[in-house]
């Protein structure tokens, strides 16, 4: 969904100059773990009045889509990640002592285990509310993948045309093997979901009543911002139009896709990525994540062209199998492989450990962060295991109480 208020814009910044990251959480019930439309009762102006934003210093409060779900941000961009998880559990913190004096709190990973999107849906009535009724009204948001969604989002800076194209061909390698890393979402309404990555497969699937809003999710390669708007922006605006005569949607925060140009702001936002435990993880996951960019953007690992060449479908059927197998699936791709100096198949797992050990340049708390990680599998596999193929209500209600203590103690999950 879009953000409706942004973020001081990452304006006129060389590319990893800065960063901006987000964060999604639902609020829920303490004890019940039910879904609580609270977000209204943190987002107050300096009137009294209900608002879409409120500064927090570095950070800032905002809703989303729904009144059950508060996004936290980057206040403008981020000279560096390093620390910046810490800064994100903080803010949490603190939220959840204001949650606490309501019986509620915050509850991370990406889809709530439990939550019935038809019958607890309640969508944000406040300001800019215009456009989630355009969203319901077209879409139907009161499913999965529209009210029970939480991701994190970050944004990355380009300078020129140069910039943004060698980004955007950089960004195209890397989505692939997020969900490798970062699948959160291996439940829906108390049920074992078939992907580990339940959410991405929500993401890929829920507008597909107008395939160019999302394409393949995987952006098609594109020479420069004049291209990007001839192959992606035109023909969704084209699409929309149809649906949307007032145009409330057209703007380029329409794009589903897994990365999107936010030209206002001059960044491209990387969308695909679970919502983890708790910030430690998130941060090592996106240090990771712009790393690896940043090397492909530097041509470290293989030349623009060759990053170019990859197609966009195999690309996003290599996501799909590591939404669904998480860190286990297998990277069989031979192109994809020989970018990355691979001359057999490896699984997501081992092809990020080679990475790792290859001298990706994160920082010394998120590799060990990683290497944990890796071992353990993704969040989703773990929770997998923790709870088996059929578990109870109260099971999973035991589980996720876990994982919330996780949150306020920024500490990785083990099962």
């Amino acid at each position: 969904m879009p953000t409706l208020e942004p973020v001081t814009p990452l304006l006129k910044l060389r590319a990893f100059a800065g960063y901006g990251i987000e964060l999604e959480y639902m609020i829920v019930d303490h004890r019940t773990l039910a879904v609580r439309p609270l977000a209204d009762r943190l987002l107050i102006g300096p009137d009294g009045a209900v608002v879409n934003e409120v500064d927090h210093g570095e950070l800032a409060w905002s809703n989303e889509l729904v009144q059950h779900v508060l996004e936290l941000k980057t206040n403008g961009p981020a000279e560096s990640l390093v620390g910046l998880g810490a800064r994100f559990h903080r803010d949490l913190v603190e939220i959840n002592g204001k949650l606490a004096a309501l019986g509620a709190g915050l509850l991370p990973t990406a889809m709530h285990p439990l939550f019935d999107p038809a019958r607890e849906t309640h969508l944000w009535p406040y300001g800019q509310n215009e456009i989630y009724e355009a969203y319901d009204r077209i879409f139907g948001c009161r499913g999965h993948g529209w009210s029970n969604l939480q991701s994190m989002h970050i944004n990355l800076p380009f300078y020129d045309e140069e910039e943004f194209r060698r980004l955007h061909a950089a960004i195209r390698i890397v989505l692939p093997l997020i969900p490798a890393l970062a699948a959160a979402s291996p439940l829906e309404q108390g049920r074992r979901s078939a992907w580990l990555d339940n959410r991405l497969r929500y993401y890929r699937d829920n507008q597909k009543a107008i395939p160019e809003i999302s394409g393949l999710v995987v952006p098609e390669p594109v020479t420069g911002i004049e291209d990007y708007h001839r192959q992606i922006l035109e023909p969704m605006y084209a699409a929309i139009r149809p649906h949307d005569p007032n145009e409330v949607l057209s703007d380029e925060w329409l794009n589903s896709r897994g990365a999107i140009a936010r030209f206002e702001r001059q960044t491209i936002e990387i969308r695909v990525i679970d919502l983890q435990e708790c910030p430690a993880a998130d941060l090592a996951i996106a240090e990771a994540v712009v790393e690896l960019v940043r090397a492909l953007y530097k041509e470290r690992l293989a030349g623009f062209a060759a990053q170019q060449a990859l197609s966009t479908e195999a690309l996003a059927e290599q996501m799909w199998r590591c939404g669904e197998q998480g860190s286990q699936a297998e990277i069989g791709s031979e192109a994809l492989l020989a970018l990355f100096g691979c001359d057999r198949p490896l699984t997501a797992a081992e092809l990020w450990r080679k990475l790792l050990e290859d001298g990706l340049a994160v920082s010394p708390t998120a590799a060990g962060m990683l290497e944990r990680i890796i071992v353990r599998g993704s969040l989703a596999e773990a929770i997998v295991r923790r709870l088996g193929s059929v578990p109870s209500e109260e099971e999973i209600r035991l589980c996720y109480r876990e994982l919330g203590l996780c949150l306020a103690e920024n500490r990785l999950f083990l099962s």
